[in-house]
């Protein structure tokens, strides 16, 4: 969700005095009072209480307090993604107050760890600092989390890549069992914390994102976007979802009806379903899709919403909106009291109405950032480092060694646009320090002065820990004139003051000052680009990210005015600039690679630059000057590691091919660099495993809109080619053998069970998958599929059966011909192994189950279950719920193996169309034989639908009928019938 951004004084000023305002001592005898009670009747009384004007107040992310019934406020929406990291201060416009608290690895490096119990541990710490947090704070640490989420990364451009866990649902839905799971904690009546999945559904891409469509096949929707978040839901691991600024089938996230269609069917619990930051304005503004507020939050209301994130700590567009549709007969007070009730129901469960407050309300803040929580954040740090090449025995290292320590995150950690605030940080550099016999270290970056080629004046920076306008003054280069440029790919650079190690940003909105800690922020102004001209000089390029929304148009270059100062202006008006190198940032690297045993390479990502939020990236990439940095460090001392931090997969092919050690990890938290070194010297023997296929090229995968994995061969399970790095790749420094795999048939499941023996002479972990894939089928089978797996630990020589549990509705594909789960009968060979690509053990199993029937359309038969198509768009039948099928000339749906033994005469259609056009019945191919076109008229409006008839003729057999459009038409349905 998006930076909040303050308020106009008055309506703030009057929330905080609600918010903040004592309230009124209640009756501590109330029914809703007494935990003895039974929950419903709690939540029933309680709501029978509450007036009108009261629950409506419920309904906003910034609830008040109710002083006559002693409630207190509430709200909605602490991050916690990997840790407690940032929420909103009412009684400061609204202002983001950042966690200083333990942080963890990046989500997508919990995933790294392929291990629920670690994760369930990582969790109970979020969800106690949570509770310290907000004993701290009440109004500003809510308890409601916004953590995890649960997207699937199916495509690894997405900006948002580093909030997620992995490509596949049953890894992603395992790791936020067990990550919400320990932030409720263990008590069946109370939650320590209650989080909130993200974002429900189909939400992987920035591009556009509150205005695309994610289309979604019945089948791609129900066994792959939808399956992570029914596993948390269904495992009462998760309180309610948040919707996403998408629109799914061309209607928007926020009115999905699937939110009480279907997601409330997976529990029987109540859950609070939130909106995204604004998404609800989003409704009546950028996707147009209501005419009036009232009219979009009745829909919201109704479709499952409970909770309006939107007009920031502003709630009165949402209470007016609210009241307007009750009003009008959009709403009624039931819906309103269903919602509240669904609100309530979480509140309860948090211990806020018992009068102890629960069995969590005695967490104290001593648990933020404690020790314990420091070694648990060191533990995952280094359980979730994957060991991607590890040749002629470079790694570990031995602690004799004189170790150069070079590159742009040797001695830096960066956090992330949901990372909370670590209160220390131990970089690579000083965990290596406390290892190695001998260290040196460079950056690897040049260090540079800018001259004025007209006046031969030099930039010049503030030298204080707050820095200064930057203009030009100094005619020589002294410490105030010199800049360490760092390089994050496709021609952005930053540039961090030697006066005072401040990043230059155009924070203030006007002029550039050296006063930025890191690259940070909604709009990350610290981004320059460095353009080379026909005759050697530069112009200075800003590159924030606000250009993206051309607020500056064509003014982003540098140029100074009259007195010195830099300011904005056109490329023909900039100033050009000799770019003089002061110390070279390769040589300085190499010389220190010479001199070592062993060259360390500690390169990566900006996560608030290449790919975050709101911004996707382009190309995957490793920036340009680190990947000359690697290469020429190699060419020096050939024993060299790299050591890759970054939150997403990277097309590192040259290095790959050459350099004989590398070491990934995501952006870890404050305990990065001691669990680095633990990793690099042995004391953990490294068993992370990627999460995600790491491709050779961008040109693997198709378009990052494109959401239907089966049809364009998305993700491990469908990909054809030879990736660089396979989906659960990771390697040790000892090794293992499987044996002796067995498969039994046990009732409604199989027992798969293998023998797994440590045959090097370290104690390590394994983590041993298993696959299946399904022989024959109907429909289009994934190459593979993970079905289970176990991170286990063994002793040098040590073996250990591991038994695995995979019941046969898990092998279960969505059905459209019938709308419903079916197993089919097939083989099915069953895989185990140390990675997707790595099987060691095979074996074969016979399925019973069904042969799914040849299509029957005489009856009414939904045009969105077809079994193919090209071209199409799927699109909303009505605003409130049901899908159609959009097509134009050429394009085409198909139903395979379509019963026409009884010879049907007569094809009827639900239609719709703005401009008339005709939908072609066609027998084997999209130009097949002609049996029937069915005319269809302009109906006026794209939900206004008809019934539009032809005759059939020449239809028999057993045949794949194919829907041909002519002109732009929708479709919502057909049937073929006879006589």
């Amino acid at each position: 969700m998006p930076l909040r951004r303050p308020l106009r004084a008055l309506p703030a000023l009057t929330l905080v005095l609600a918010l903040t305002a004592a309230p009124a001592r209640a009756d501590a005898d109330l029914p809703f009072r007494d935990p003895t009670l039974p929950l419903a009747q709690r939540i029933d009384d309680l709501l029978g209480r509450l007036t009108l004007d009261e629950k409506i107040s419920l309904l906003h992310q910034y609830q008040p307090p109710i002083e006559r019934l002693g409630i207190k406020s509430f709200k909605t929406g602490t991050e916690a993604l990997h840790g407690v990291a940032w929420s909103t201060d009412v009684t400061d416009n609204g202002a983001v107050v950042t966690a200083n608290g333990t942080v963890f690895p990046q989500a997508v490096g919990l995933a790294s760890t392929w291990d629920p119990e670690l994760i369930k541990r990582v969790g109970t710490a979020v969800g106690e600092e949570a509770r310290g947090f907000h004993a701290q704070n009440p109004v500003v640490w809510g308890l409601n989390l916004w953590a995890p989420v649960v997207n699937l990364l199916r495509d690894p451009r997405w900006g948002r890549n580093e909030e997620g866990y992995s490509e596949d649902p049953l890894l992603t839905g395992a790791i936020a069992i067990a990550y919400g799971s320990g932030i409720q904690g263990d008590d069946p009546d109370h939650l320590r914390a209650a989080p909130t999945l993200k974002h429900y559904l189909a939400n992987n891409n920035e591009i556009r994102r509150d205005t695309t469509s994610s289309n979604l096949p019945p089948r791609v929707k129900h066994e792959y976007y939808e399956a992570p978040f029914r596993a948390a839901i269904t495992a009462g691991a998760a309180t309610g979802v948040m919707t996403a600024y998408n629109l799914v089938n061309g209607r928007p996230a926020t009115v999905n009806p699937d939110l009480n269609d279907t997601v409330r069917t997976w529990t029987d619990r109540d859950l609070l379903n939130v909106t995204d930051a604004g998404a609800p304005n989003n409704l009546v503004g950028s996707q147009a899709y209501f005419a009036t507020l009232a009219e979009a939050d009745a829909a919201a209301l109704k479709a499952g919403i409970d909770s309006f994130t939107t007009d920031e700590t502003n709630s009165a567009p949402t209470i007016t909106a609210i009241k307007t549709a009750l009003s009008q007969g959009l709403l009624t007070e039931q819906d309103i009291d269903t919602a509240v009730r669904h609100i309530l129901g979480i509140r309860f469960r948090l211990g806020e109405f018992d009068p102890d407050g629960g069995p969590y309300a005695k967490i104290t803040p001593d648990v933020i950032d404690s020790p314990a929580h420091r070694r648990l954040a060191r533990e995952t740090a280094a359980k979730a480092m994957v060991l991607l090449k590890n040749e002629r025995g470079t790694l570990p290292l031995d602690p004799g060694m004189k170790v150069a320590v070079v590159g742009p995150l040797a001695d830096v950690l960066y956090t992330d646009w949901y990372s909370g605030r670590p209160t220390y940080q131990v970089t690579p550099l000083d965990g290596i320090r406390e290892r190695a016999a001998s260290v040196t270290s460079s950056e690897g970056v040049d260090r540079v002065a800018f001259k004025d080629l007209a006046t031969g004046r030099y930039i010049t920076a503030g030298s204080g820990p707050e820095g200064a306008d930057l203009r030009l003054s100094a005619t020589t280069i002294g410490e105030t004139e010199q800049f360490d440029v760092f390089d994050w790919g496709q021609g952005i650079v930053t540039l961090r003051s030697v006066a005072n190690g401040k990043y230059v940003s155009r924070a203030n909105w006007s002029t550039l000052v050296n006063n930025a800690d890191q690259p940070s922020g909604w709009f990350v102004q610290e981004q320059f680009k460095l353009e080379e001209q026909d005759d050697g000089s530069y112009l200075i390029r800003y590159a924030g990210y606000e250009t993206a929304y051309d607020w500056f148009g064509p003014n982003t270059y540098v140029k100074a005015a009259p007195d010195g100062t830099l300011t904005l202006t056109t490329a023909g008006d900039a100033t050009r600039f000799a770019k003089e190198v002061v110390r070279s940032g390769i040589d300085d690297a190499v010389a220190k690679a010479k001199e070592a045993d062993v060259a360390v390479v500690v390169v990566g990502s900006m996560p608030f630059i290449n790919g975050r939020e709101d911004h996707d990236r382009t190309d995957m990439n490793l920036a340009e000057g680190q990947e000359a940095l690697v290469k020429a460090v190699f060419n020096a001392n050939p024993r060299t590691v790299v050591v890759l931090e970054n939150s997403y997969p990277t097309t590192i092919n040259w290095i790959d091919e050459h350099v004989p050690a590398i070491l990934w990890t995501t952006h870890a938290g404050a305990e990065t660099g001691n669990a680095l070194a633990d990793v690099l010297y042995g004391d953990v023997n490294p068993a992370g495993r990627l999460t995600q296929t790491w491709y050779r090229s961008a040109d693997d995968l198709p378009d990052i809109l494109d959401y239907d994995i089966v049809q364009r061969d998305r993700t491990y399970l469908y990909f054809k080619g030879t990736p660089l790095y396979p989906f659960g790749h990771g390697l040790s420094y000892t090794t293992f053998r499987y044996q002796g795999l067995r498969v039994a048939e046990k009732g409604d499941a199989y027992e798969v069970s293998v023998r797994v023996t440590n045959t090097g002479h370290r104690a390590g972990d394994e983590v041993v998958q298993v696959y299946t894939h399904q022989r024959t089928s109907r429909v289009k089978q994934p190459v593979k599929q993970l079905r289970a797996f176990q991170r286990i630990t063994l002793a040098p020589g040590q073996s250990k059966t591991v038994t695995f549990t995979i019941r046969k509705a898990d092998l279960a594909l969505w059905d459209v011909t019938r709308n419903k789960w079916t197993v089919e009968t097939s083989a099915h060979d069953v895989m185990v192994g140390a990675s997707s690509a790595d099987i060691r053990q095979r074996a074969t199993i016979h399925v019973k189950g069904e042969r799914i029937p040849d299509r029957d359309l005489s009856v009414p038969t939904r045009a969105i279950d077809f079994d193919g198509y090209s071209g199409v768009e799927l699109v909303d039948e009505t605003k409130a719920r049901g899908d159609a099928v959009a097509g134009s000339t050429g394009d085409w749906i198909v139903f395979k193996d379509v019963d026409l033994k009884r010879r049907p005469s007569r094809v009827t259609a639900g239609v719709a169309s703005t401009s008339g056009g005709s939908i072609e019945l066609r027998l084997g191919s999209p130009k097949g034989k002609l049996i029937a076109t069915v005319p269809v008229a302009a109906t006026g409006d794209v939900y206004r639908y008809e019934t539009a008839a032809a005759r059939v003729t020449g239809a028999s057999g057993v045949k794949d009928l194919y829907l041909v459009f002519q002109g732009d038409v929708r479709i919502k349905d057909l049937s073929l019938t006879s006589g």
